[in-house]
């Protein structure tokens, strides 16, 4: 299995959607939601994985400001993961953000995302501060000097 890599820099919401559609779809499911709140977003990096024409892993972020860049969405589709294709899109990802400028990258977690939560302390993250939504759900909030 040959799996390609791509970076889209400056992509509008529209051109996200086409992109990981299906991926997001199969991960995450609410893809509605998902559609509005892209919308509001400015400053674009997305990092596709590939094989053939399919996108089986995504990463997606938006700039927070100048310095900080919030890692926003990422996964892999279950019949590839376990190949260290999420490792690679962070990779790739990080590399960017500091050809970009960046000095710091910030994301968030939930404990049923565990592999996430595992990969971010792996490559550097620290937890930084946890919070509780409205609806009970704990979330964990990491950043990365870059």
């Amino acid at each position: 299995m040959e799996v390609k890599y791509a970076v889209y820099r400056s992509i509008t919401p529209e051109d996200v959607l086409s992109t990981i559609y299906a991926i997001y779809d199969e991960i995450f499911e609410d893809i509605d939601l998902f559609s509005e709140k892209l919308k509001e977003k400015k400053e674009l990096l997305l990092v596709s994985a590939h094989v053939g024409s399919e996108v089986i892993g995504f990463k997606l972020g938006y700039q927070l400001n100048e310095e900080i860049f919030y890692s926003w969405l990422g996964g892999v589709s279950p019949a590839y993961r376990q190949a260290g294709i999420g490792q690679e899109l962070m990779t790739i990802q990080h590399e960017n953000l500091q050809e970009l400028g960046y000095s710091c990258i910030q994301t968030k977690t939930m404990n049923k995302w565990r592999s996430m939560l595992i990969l971010n302390i792996k490559n550097g993250f620290d937890i930084v501060d946890t919070y509780r939504k409205d609806n009970g759900e704990h979330r964990i909030v990491l950043e990365k000097k870059l």
